[in-house]
């Protein structure tokens, strides 16, 4: 990958496997991407196609049965796999944080949001409680929420879920990282608040230079927030590029059903496209591509794993990419 030098973070090959009564889960195989400094990369994808594994395995939260069997995972080209489990958390938090789609994964349920928020800072940082205290305020009006110091004495069920939501967001912001990793936090909160806060995240990419991975299975917040876009399907990348070029002109069978199933893209009165047949076990995938027994394109070929390759700009894992004829169709 050229941006190696450049980019925040590289993903190389990445491979996250568990090991269950039923078999070997290949949850992440051979993912990899970069994603520059201010730069928000969108992880699109159904549910169990290994988005949310990557997210975790970039953390470093991947505890058995599950394990990272290969890849490099590189913060500023220093490779956050082979680190001890103290010096990884040290990172966690700090250069590189995650914000989860139910809050009560960040915030402690018997302790004040000031304690919680003072306490995320002095871990990281050689700085006085006063002057902690005064970074977690400022934090949680960078996320909108009104009357700070009346929220900084509160405990975490006397706020709603969306406001709990910003609490956690505001956390991850504290100490300024390098990368966020965004684990569909807005699902659960209502559409003005969800829009207030993909802004706020843009806003803090850049003013502040942090790199972010939205991990979604909804395309139209990506359009509207990602700069480049991921496509996942049982635990490979099959498709990246722009969100211009990927949303607009997909070139994989699987981007395009996803975009042409969208309610928006039909017709109204009509019914939803649909892509054919289920999302495969990931115990038991078909040989070679895992989409080709649901794809109207697939040959003898398929049944031979595709590489990801450059393609008009983009990566593709496709023998037989779309062209801009049969994309128009659902434009």
């Amino acid at each position: 990958m050229s941006m190696q030098n450049t980019a925040t973070l590289v993903v190389n090959n990445l491979q996250t496997q568990f090991t269950t009564r039923a078999g070997l889960v290949k949850a992440v195989d051979q993912v990899s991407f970069s994603i520059n400094r201010g730069e928000i990369m969108g992880l699109v994808g159904e549910s169990g196609s290994g988005k949310s594994m990557t997210g975790y395995s970039i953390m470093g939260l991947i505890d058995t049965p599950g394990k990272i069997v290969g890849g490099e995972i590189l913060l500023h080209g220093s490779d956050l796999r082979g680190l001890p489990a103290e010096a990884m958390r040290k990172i966690r938090g700090n250069r590189i944080a995650m914000i989860f789609q139910d809050p009560m994964m960040t915030l402690n349920p018997v302790l004040r949001i000031d304690t919680q928020m003072v306490e995320a800072v002095r871990a990281h940082q050689d700085v006085s409680r006063m002057v902690a205290h005064e970074m977690a305020r400022e934090a949680l009006v960078r996320v909108g929420i009104p009357a700070p110091d009346e929220r900084l004495e509160a405990y975490p069920h006397q706020f709603s879920g969306g406001m709990r939501q910003r609490v956690a967001i505001a956390i991850a912001l504290l100490n300024k990282p390098d990368l966020i990793i965004c684990d569909e936090p807005t699902t659960a909160l209502d559409v003005t608040i969800q829009g207030q806060i993909l802004y706020e995240m843009q806003k803090l990419c850049r003013e502040s230079g942090t790199a972010l991975i939205w991990i979604t299975h909804d395309l139209s917040v990506v359009a509207g927030l990602a700069d480049t876009v991921s496509v996942m399907y049982a635990g490979r990348i099959v498709e990246s590029g722009t969100v211009q070029q990927v949303l607009e002109q997909p070139r994989h069978p699987y981007t395009h059903g996803l975009i042409a199933s969208a309610p928006s893209r039909n017709p109204r009165g009509q019914p939803l496209q649909q892509i054919p047949g289920m999302t495969p076990s990931l115990l038991n995938l078909p040989q070679g591509c895992a989409f080709r027994t649901r794809c109207t394109y697939a040959s003898a070929e398929c049944e031979h794993t595709p590489e990801l390759r450059a393609v008009e700009q983009r990566m593709l894992r496709c023998y037989h990419p779309l062209h801009a004829r049969v994309t128009e169709a659902v434009q």
